[in-house]
């Protein structure tokens, strides 16, 4: 292990923030339950902010206790708030019996605090990374991110929400009381043993091909939970953080979800949609107006993107229907296969401190100006043959198990290699990127950046219904045009990757460095 690599693993002794006195005990959550809120910490006020990666127990249903973990609290972690303008400092210690990373996904920083699969992080080890924040105000996460773990140490915990806040452009037509009007909502699915325990496991060439999804839904860590919000405007920043599942979200009555952000901030102007989709690692802001109505119940269509016919036009209805084998989709409230998500219940203690929808957004980041593109590159996302079973079976994933058979997964054919980087680029050099799914639809992030999304199978696309992205559904073709503006080196390159976390653990994943 080289001198950097062993910085990155070791990390370095500082002051750390601690977290609010009940964060680390069990809770009970069951459907039906109120939607719990994480602790929001603003990261980079005084010193540095811990986040110990902690083995935990939570009852996801009452009377069954369930192994699982997260930073600083028995699943997931707190809300992190970063600040435009100052530097983060993170003091990360890994508690568990193996080696972890911390991938910061939709922060433009350089490569060596990244955290991507070369910022290993040993058991009983620590890593505080300095984050120097410059970006528009946006939603991101973070999550485990080591090669051929990353799909069970996601499921069983290791993961939360970023809020990058820009207090010179924060915009005053949106709601911004964190919790009451302004709710944080990570979207996932998971399986259950009777016992409780959660389940992480797939078999067969078609478990393989699609990933681990599971039969109940889960928002912050509560399983179809109901959120009490005041009689006006309400926005939720929603992630999906499946490891495979694709949502395609509604509500049940047909109110309007107005999209005000994506991955990288702010739209122009909010998008009146009847449904989002969001893919895994994607991450949107929505207004929705509960003036008019005492409840609301929100939806999923299921997911059926699968290698026999991708997305059907990104419809949700592709030919793979009834290919994914029993107990892969939530129970269905509707005739449509669509399942609960979560509730809304107006509470009427609870002033609205927003009761209009805004027409324009007048602090969102300025369209693209990126210059034509210094190079164009191709990959395409595909997969090749069987490998053997084994990966995610037990390995600490708190009480998963379970063997799993791995489709090869490639990128321009090749599988990921951590000793091979696939190319090099220069900073302030724009390129083309065209992104080809042969066989299914396949979420595709890259790190460092945020990206313009020019084309979807050669139908250009309005910025302006996308805005900045760093994540992207691709079924069929898609270009986007990026630039990076901060180094890489090869012992700690940037990834790129499709999100579908199987998919990155068995290869479908590329590295590459910027000078």
């Amino acid at each position: 292990m080289d001198a950097r690599r062993r910085q990155l693993v070791i990390g370095c002794a500082a002051s750390a923030a601690a977290l609010p006195a009940w964060v680390g005990r069990a809770h009970a959550f069951e459907p039906g339950t109120p939607l719990p809120v994480p602790p929001l910490v603003e990261a980079g006020n005084t010193g540095a902010t811990l986040l110990e990666a902690i083995e935990g127990t939570s009852a996801f249903f009452a009377g069954r206790s369930t192994p699982s973990r997260g930073f600083s609290q028995p699943f997931l972690g707190p809300v992190l708030k970063l600040t435009r303008g100052r530097t983060a400092r993170i003091d990360i210690r890994n508690r568990l019996r193996e080696t972890i990373t911390v991938h910061w996904h939709g922060l433009h920083v350089p490569g060596d605090v990244d955290g991507g699969p070369h910022g290993e992080v040993a058991p009983g080890a620590r890593w505080q990374p300095a984050l120097d924040v410059d970006q528009p105000a946006s939603t991101a996460w973070y999550h485990s991110h080591v090669h051929g773990r990353t799909g069970p140490q996601v499921y069983s915990g290791l993961a939360g929400l970023l809020i990058i806040d820009d207090p010179a452009r924060r915009e005053a037509a949106l709601p911004q009381r964190y919790g009451i009007d302004d709710l944080p909502l990570v979207l996932q699915d998971r399986a259950f043993a009777a016992d409780g325990r959660m389940l992480y496991a797939m078999g067969g060439m078609m478990g393989a091909m699609l990933g681990v999804r599971g039969d109940r839904l889960l928002v912050n860590g509560a399983i179809t939970p109901v959120a009490a919000v005041p009689a006006g405007v309400v926005r939720l920043r929603l992630l999906n953080a499946c490891n495979a599942r694709i949502l395609h979200l509604h509500f049940e009555d047909g109110r309007p979800l107005h999209q005000v952000a994506s991955d990288g901030g702010l739209l122009p102007r909010p998008l009146a949609l009847k449904s989002l989709t969001l893919a895994p690692g994607e991450r949107a802001e929505v207004l929705v107006d509960f003036a008019t109505a005492a409840s609301a119940r929100l939806l999923s269509a299921p997911d059926r993107n699968s290698p026999m016919g991708g997305m059907g036009g990104m419809g949700g209805m592709g030919r793979g229907m009834g290919m994914m084998g029993s107990g892969t989709n939530p129970a269905a409230v509707a005739a449509d296969g669509a399942f609960e998500v979560m509730q809304f219940r107006v509470d009427a203690t609870r002033e609205a401190a927003v009761r209009t929808l805004p027409q324009q957004l007048a602090t969102a980041p300025p369209p693209p100006q990126l210059g034509e593109p210094a190079r164009r590159r191709r990959f395409v996302l595909d997969t090749h043959g069987m490998m053997g079973g084994g990966m995610g079976r037990g390995g600490g994933g708190g009480g998963m198990g379970g063997g799993m058979g791995m489709m090869a997964m490639t990128i321009n054919g090749r599988a990921f290699d951590m000793d091979r980087v696939d190319f090099a680029t220069r900073r302030g050099e724009t390129e083309l990127w065209e992104v080809s799914a042969g066989d299914m639809a396949h979420p595709f992030h890259v790190h460092g950046t945020s990206f313009q999304v020019l084309s979807h199978n050669g139908r250009a696309v309005d910025f302006s219904t996308t805005g900045w992205k760093d994540t992207v559904l691709v079924d069929g073709r898609t270009e986007l045009l990026m630039r990076f503006d901060h180094r890489a080196g090869e012992h700690t390159p940037y990834m790129f990757h499709c999100h579908i976390l199987e998919h990155e653990d068995a290869g479908m994943m590329g590295q590459f460095t910027v000078a």
